[in-house]
């Protein structure tokens, strides 16, 4: 296992806030971060190129505000590129990151060398999502520092595989890369049994839509509390590429998956008026009871991961 020095030293729990479409936004990120969580977003929840560099400047400005007046150092935050032929933003979004640079990225849907290499020029890791051993290999070609093993029951694009296995199966393919493990992780001792697995960070998504300073509207928050893991519905029929939603999100849409007609394809456009009213979540749904604060959810977790460290130690 090899963690990225970018990690290590100021995390208080070994885990990211993973990028979710339409609910990351600066404030989730930067109060992710300065709890000692390292916080990511999607570049395109900036609905411009422009938007998204102002972001960047905020989370930058307020990481730096804290460590001064603190002395503590935050966690890193990342970015999430969608790496696919329907993102026109890509190559304009790419430039700006390298410019801000952006300490990790996070790679969706395509491992391309160029934008790797582009990172890495001036010093930025990148962490690509996976679903089985074909995509890690892919990756790990294209020079990714390290891969997100997205198994069976995450929320957005998920695998199908059992998180333990998949972690089993990619960890020989990864050597001393970077594998973070992604699916059904809520709990801090569900964090704990990802490292004693072979994880060398958790990612936690699910989790934090029912948080203060998520951009998830207050019924998303409050539907991600009530429902449990009977309550998530897997299939391409919403975005085009198979992925979690919370079942009474899309009664509440009108739609039935078992008569609609197979999307034609992945669409970004699509994709992005979809899930604005069919909402994702994964298993994890099941350990989440209330919508909290980023910093008491910290708490939580913190204590939670330490006290699994003792449960072990015994």
């Amino acid at each position: 296992m090899s963690l990225a020095p970018l990690f290590r030293g100021s995390l208080r729990l070994p885990a990211i806030a993973a990028p979710m479409f339409l609910v990351s936004g600066p404030q989730l990120v930067i109060e992710t971060c300065k709890a000692g969580i390292a916080g990511s977003f999607p570049a395109l929840n900036q609905r411009t190129s422009e938007g998204y560099a102002q972001w960047l400047e905020e989370i930058a400005g307020a990481l730096l505000a804290h460590e001064m007046a603190s002395g503590v150092k935050p966690a890193p935050f990342g970015v999430n590129l969608i790496v696919h032929k329907t993102n026109p933003r890509l190559m304009a979004d790419l430039a700006i990151t390298c410019k801000a640079r952006v300490p990790f990225v996070i790679t969706s849907l395509g491992a391309v060398r160029d934008v790797v290499d582009a990172v890495h020029s001036y010093g930025g890791i990148v962490l690509h999502d996976v679903i089985s051993a074909r995509h890690a290999e892919k990756a790990i070609e294209a020079g990714v520092d390290g891969v997100i093993a997205v198994a069976a029951g995450a929320g957005g694009h998920a695998g199908t595989i059992n998180p333990f296995a998949l972690l089993a199966e990619l960890r020989p393919i990864c050597g001393d890369k970077m594998l973070v493990l992604a699916g059904a992780i809520s709990r801090g001792g569900d964090v704990a049994a990802a490292i004693v697995a072979g994880a060398d960070l958790a990612y936690l998504g699910t989790r934090f839509i029912a948080t203060e300073e998520s951009l998830a509207k207050p019924a998303y928050k409050d539907m991600i509390v009530a429902c449990g893991s009977k309550d998530i519905v897997y299939t391409p029929k919403i975005s085009g590429v198979n992925a979690n939603f919370l079942a009474p999100s899309i009664v509440a849409a009108g739609l039935d998956v078992a008569t609609m007609a197979p999307s034609a394809g992945m669409d970004l456009e699509h994709e992005a008026k979809a899930w604005s009213t069919v909402w994702s979540a994964g298993h994890g749904v099941a350990g989440i009871n209330g919508v909290v604060s980023v910093a008491d959810l910290a708490a939580t977790l913190i204590e939670e991961y330490r006290a699994a460290g003792q449960r072990l130690a015994i």
